[in-house]
Formats: structure tokens, sequence, C-alpha cells
């Protein structure tokens, strides 16, 4: 609603928002995976780098209260959305130097710090301006959109990547010429949210009589009855461990994919992998993901974790198949990987759903705040490790084959890892009827 009392449609701003809030994420945790991969870097520096990453979503609920006092969550939002423009401009510019790597790193810093403020920003933007009934309404509507940012995100921009690889004169400009473009498409979202597309609520105010000291002492407290719930070690375990063997599959899957057939990958080219991985990967997750709402609504979370975790770590070994056989049969690895996607996509309606759970009673907001961020740390960590632990298992022939090995045992680790993710899920305390429609 603006401030002389005139109706907004939601349409006009909430999905230009979710996918401005998608598009920087995935550009920071997906793209610079390939982009450094392509580019030379090496797998261990390029995982344990860009591993870092993550910190700013971990660290996320730490500073998010601060967003309340300065200013307006509309006015964090555009600036966000500037500030992320000029850093995308910048990864654009330096990419063709020779101290490309530590430079762009530096903006993809920023650019994740500025993505996890905006994310703080425009859900409170989007509870400020929309009654509870529209909230509900229209959730659908901005998980779609994140959605689709996502399939642009890791499917479109990685195309467009690839093919601007066989045209230019280096991969460096290739890449340059794709943020470029990002960065311009972000300057069009923040004129358009600035001048038009996102109202100014009335209620979009900071905080009356709040300090930072009041802030600090309810953090504090917030924290305390955090790690006072029942069962708290058990449900970080959970946390942290439940998505272990993706944490372990996601800074490599992509350099697996392009790396040469001599090098033990499959040789996909980058527009391939765009194709493979960001969009039949992204709409099989997502179909999963739906068939996982519908099941645990039928039957409660309680009964269906079990299945769920088995679904999300046991496909994992169409990866050891895929890295033993090296087909070339552009049809199977896509189905392959889209079974993969499938699976993660089911069982990760578990994890969410959980969080959910166990966010439950008091300060509820909050303490969902530090679920996501254990959550993010679990994907954090075993991805920096990640390279390394490739590194070390490349110097081992554990099946007697010829050429590269280092692949094809990673992926067997990354099948010993979903034990973990079965036994976090045998330990965890929950309601039978928690999940079931109408309970």
């Amino acid at each position: 609603m603006t401030s002389n009392g005139t109706r907004v449609s939601p349409w006009r701003w909430i999905p230009t928002l979710y996918i401005a809030e998608g598009l920087p994420y995935f550009a920071v945790n997906t793209l610079t995976v390939l982009m450094y991969t392509n580019m030379g870097v090496g797998l261990k520096e390029m995982a344990f780098f860009t591993g870092w990453l993550y910190l700013p979503w971990v660290i996320k609920p730490f500073w998010s209260p601060f967003v309340d006092l300065i200013k307006t969550k509309r006015y964090w939002t555009i600036a966000m959305q500037i500030v992320m423009a000029v850093t995308m401009a910048l990864v654009g510019l330096l990419l063709p130097t020779s101290g490309f790597f530590a430079t762009t790193l530096i903006c993809f810093w920023v650019m994740a710090f500025c993505s996890a403020t905006h994310d703080i920003a425009a859900d409170g933007y989007y509870m400020l301006e929309l009654e509870e009934h529209e909230q509900a309404a229209y959730v659908g509507v901005r998980s779609t959109f994140y959605r689709i940012a996502s399939v642009i995100g890791q499917g479109g921009l990685v195309i467009l990547a690839g093919a601007l690889e066989e045209r230019c004169s280096t991969i460096a400009t290739a890449w340059s010429y794709t943020f470029y473009l990002l960065s311009i498409f972000f300057v069009c979202i923040y004129l358009y949210h600035l001048l038009w597309g996102m109202p100014q609520p009335k209620n979009d105010q900071p905080r009356q009589g709040v300090t930072a000291g009041t802030i600090i002492r309810d953090f504090c407290m917030t924290f305390v009855t955090f790690f006072r719930k029942p069962y708290i070690w058990r449900a970080m375990a959970f946390m942290l461990l439940y998505r272990l063997p993706e944490a372990m599959c996601v800074k490599l899957l992509q350099p697996f994919l392009k790396a040469s057939i001599a090098e033990g990958g499959l040789g996909l080219s980058t527009a391939e992998i765009g194709f493979v991985n960001g969009t039949v990967g992204v709409i099989a997750l997502l179909a999963g993901g739906i068939v996982g709402g519908i099941a645990i609504s039928r039957g409660g979370l309680k009964r269906w974790l079990m299945p769920m975790a088995l679904s999300l770590a046991l496909p994992c070994g169409v990866y050891c198949w895929l890295a033993m056989s090296q087909t070339d049969n552009f049809m199977l690895i896509c189905t392959a990987i889209a079974i993969e996607q499938f699976g993660y996509g089911f069982g990760f309606s578990a994890f969410m759903l959980y969080l959910i759970y166990f966010s439950r009673g008091e300060s509820r907001t909050s303490h969902y705040a530090f679920c996501t961020a254990f959550m993010a740390l679990g994907m954090m960590l075993p991805g920096m490790a990640a390279g390394w632990i490739h590194e070390r298992l490349s110097q081992i022939n554990l099946f007697g084959g010829v050429g590269p090995q280092g692949y094809i045992n990673f992926f067997w680790w990354v099948m010993v890892c979903c034990m973990a993710t079965i036994v976090v899920s045998m330990i965890v305390k929950i309601d039978p009827k928690f999940g079931i429609k109408g309970s």
C-alpha cells in the first residue's frame, strides 16, 4: 500500500523481488564453482575458498536484528540490489586480469553479504506489506519465482556462458559478459523497485524505543532458550549431518561433469552442464519436493522421515555409476541426475519441515533463523573439505581400474557419508501427528 492509501497489487513486486533474492545466491554458490573450474583453478582451492562464501548465510541471525534499527525494509532491499549490481560488474571487469581469483573472491564475499542482508529485508518487507491472509495466499507465488531464479541461475546463465565460451577469445571474456549482463539486469531491477515496483508500507519504519543494547540482550536470551530446547544436541546433529552427502557433492559435481574422460570426468560442455544440472536437475528437484510435501501431509513427518532420508542418500549412487562407466550418452546422464535430484527434493522436504517443527514455541522466528544457520554451516564445512578429500583419494586405486580414480573414490566416499543421514534420522524425536493435514 502506498503512503496515500492506494492499494498496490502484490503481483507488481513479488515476482521481481524473489527473482532478485534467488539469483545472487546461485551466482555466489553455483556459478563460481563452474567458472573457477573452467578458468583453471585447482579443485582443492576452488572448493575451500568458495565454501567460505556460505558464511554470510551462517551468521545471518547475528546481524538481522540490526536491520530493524536502521532505515526501512524497503531501503535495505533496494540498497542491496544496487550494491550487488556493482559487485557483479566488478566481477566482470576483474575476471580477465592476472589476479582474478583473489579479487573476484572479494567481490563475491561482498555480494554474498549483500544477498544475505537482502534476504532478511525482503522477507521482512513481504510480511509488512501483506496482511496475514495474503502472506499465506502468495507464499506459493514467491516460492515459484524463487525457483525460476534457480533455473535462470543454474541453467540459463550457465548455458549462456557456455555459448559465449565458444564465441569469445577467452573463457574469462565469456564469463565477464555473463556477469555484465547479470549486473545490467540488477540495475533494471533496482530502478524498477525504486521508482515504481515497491510501495512504501506505512508500518515500514525503524523500531522505536529499541537500541543496540536491548537487541543484543534479547538476542542472547533467544540464543540461551534455543540451546535449552529438549533434545537440542540430537537436533543439531540432524541439522548438520542430514545433508552431508549433498554438501560433499555440491562443490565437485560440476567439475566432474566438465572434466575430460582422460581426467576421470564426463567431458560435458559448459552449455550441456547448464542444461543437465540447471534445467533437468532443477525440474526434477522441484517435482520431488512437491511429492514429498504431499506425502508428509498424508502420513506425517515421523512416518516419512526414514524413507525420505533413504531417498536423499541412496540415489547419490548414480554418481558412482557415472564415474565408473563414464558414459557419453547424454540422455543417460540427464536421467541419472534427474533421478538423484528427484530423490534429493523428496528427502529435503523432511529436512525443512523438521526445522519448522523444532522451532515451535516461544521465539519461533528467531529459533528458525538459528536452524537455518546450522543448515548453512552443514553445507559450508563439508564443501570446503571436498577438494582436499578428492585430492587424497586420487592417490588410491580402490577398484583396480585404469586411469584417474579420484572421482570414483570420491563418490564412493559420498556413499559412506550417507550413513550419517540415516543415523541422525533415527535419533531425532518427532510428534507422530506433526505434518498430517488437519492435525
